[in-house]
């Protein structure tokens, strides 16, 4: 029973102790706050987003996987980043097809030459 008693008592000192070091009754006061672990944004900001930047692209680990913020800011950046291409590319398309367009008029409107110039 002794013994019972003595174990309850040691446990309840060291317990007592964590609580004291974590809290702040230590000497040296509380412990720092720690920085959360953040992404530095390794997307470029002055230039569109190629394929080596998203190969590179790693997000740091947290207890349960990766930081949800880190990675709904680099999806939410390429998806920016695509939707823009896509707008660009069919901004592209549309000229290139009424150039087309346009030859194709312009060369049915174009005078036949004559059989007497050919002649000359």
């Amino acid at each position: 029973m002794v013994m019972f008693l003595f174990l309850v008592v040691a446990l309840a000192v060291v317990v007592a102790a964590v609580t004291l070091a974590v809290v702040g009754g230590g000497e040296n006061g509380p412990l720092p706050e720690a920085a959360p672990e953040r992404l530095p944004d390794s997307l470029p900001p002055d230039r569109p987003v190629s394929r080596a930047d998203v190969d590179r692209l790693r997000f740091p680990l947290v207890a349960r996987g990766y930081r949800m913020a880190d990675v709904d800011d680099a999806l939410g950046r390429l998806g920016a980043e695509l939707a823009e291409r896509d707008a660009r590319i069919a901004d592209l398309e549309s000229a290139l097809a009424g150039a087309r367009a346009a030859a194709a008029h312009a060369s049915l409107e174009k005078p036949a030459p004559r059989q007497e110039d050919e002649q000359r």
